[in-house]
Formats: C-alpha cells, structure tokens, sequence
C-alpha cells in the first residue's frame, strides 16, 4: 500500500515537471525534453530554406499541442529568418489553457498575401517551469483545412484570452485584427473567466471554444501535492 502511494506521487510529481509537445503541425528537429526551454524552437535552430515544410492554410488551419502542466499560457508566432531574435510575428491572441492535457486552436488564420511563403511557426508555453519553446516549418497556402484528427481538446480543459507582457514582449509585429502592426489595440482583451468576449479579431474568438471543466486539473494538482507530501513524511 505505502509503495503504492510513494509511486502515485512520484509519477504525480513527474508529470508537473514535463513539458509540453506539438500533435499538430509537425515539428522540426529532434524533441529533447531537457533542451525545450532553449529559444526559438527548443534546442534547434531551423533554416526555413533547407528544411521540409508543411502546408497551412490562410483561410484557417490548426495548432495542437498537450501539456501536462496545470496552467500554460500560449504564444504562436511565425518568422522567416528563426535565427533573428527580433523578426517575429504573432498570428494569434494569447491563450491561458487551465487543466492539463490536449488543447487546440483550430482556425488560426492569416492575411492572403502570405500564400506561397514560407515560415517557421513557433509555439511558446509558458507554465509553472518557464517558457518552453516548439517549432514548425509551414509553406502558406489558399483555403481553409479540415480539421485534423489530432486537433482535440481534453474534457477537464478551459481556455482564456489574456495579456501577458512577456510573451507580448516576444514579438515585433502582429497579425492578430486583420494588419501587420505592433498597435496595442490588436491585442487580445484580457479576460479572467472561461470564455472569451468576441471581439472584431479573427484570431481571437469564434476559433476558440471554451471547454466546461470537471475539476480533473486541480484535483490532479491537489493529489500531487498531498501524495508528494505523504511520500515525504514516510
């Protein structure tokens, strides 16, 4: 019974130490856990003009990551030159998901003119260990994509639009309302429930679905913090 507990927490606690990967689009490089705080992309470094990349669509295409974490804030921003540290844009609002496990945003759009360009896409989470960083190599295609099977949302996930000036801080230009600008009115509002306001941004609402909670993530986080302190006293 004791050992039993002793391994529940130390899984427990494992599990609020892991990051974070990408189910949707593909990444590039090796994923190695240790290296994921490492920007842009986790450890690698990409070169957009040597590499394979994947289509999206301008008209709405997916991004679908899983984080055991009991809070991430994400970024997504894309670059055409990852190795500069100033050149990137932000193509959708700032989202706080609550609760571990799988969450996606599935109409991530952008403006025509990026059609036949190629980017690479970068995903930032923040959460309880720092910022954490994954990339994708995109080539910018007309139309708008089925939704892909990866693109699911756990049952106990919920999902805000927030400011949060270190991931603002990150970018240098914003698609997010339609033009390629830094003006702050392109940020998302900040919101501290559930679900976010619509607003005129086309990354910022209807392509966001809030998601009701059945409490898992923090009785998840509950369990881990009275098993781990169990495990201590034993």
């Amino acid at each position: 019974m004791l050992q039993s507990v002793v391994t529940a927490a130390l899984l427990l606690a494992a599990a609020a130490h892991a990051h974070f990967t990408v189910q949707y689009p593909a990444t590039v490089g090796e994923f190695k856990d240790d290296d994921e705080d490492q920007s842009p992309c986790g450890g690698y470094s990409p070169d957009i003009s040597s590499i394979d990349t994947i289509d999206f669509h301008v008209g709405g295409d997916a991004v679908a990551t899983k984080s055991t974490h009991p809070q991430t804030t994400w970024l997504y921003r894309i670059t055409s030159d990852a190795l500069s540290s100033n050149n990137w844009t932000q193509i959708y609002g700032i989202v706080q998901q609550s609760g571990p496990g799988d969450f996606c945003v599935d109409a991530v759009t952008l403006p025509a003119e990026y059609v036949g360009q190629k980017a690479i896409l970068s995903i930032v989470g923040s959460g309880i260990d720092g910022t954490l960083y994954q990339c994708s190599a995109l080539r910018f295609v007309n139309g708008t994509a089925d939704k892909p099977s990866a693109c699911v949302n756990g049952s106990s996930i919920s999902a805000s639009y927030v400011s949060d000036d270190t991931l603002s801080s990150m970018v240098s230009s914003s698609t997010v309302g339609g033009d390629d600008s830094d003006d702050s009115s392109n940020e998302p509002a900040s919101t501290t429930t559930s679900s976010p306001s619509d607003t005129s941004t086309p990354n910022a609402a209807p392509s966001l679905h809030t998601f009701s909670t059945s409490g898992m993530g923090a009785l998840l986080t509950t369990s881990a913090m009275v098993l781990a302190g169990f495990a201590f006293m034993l």
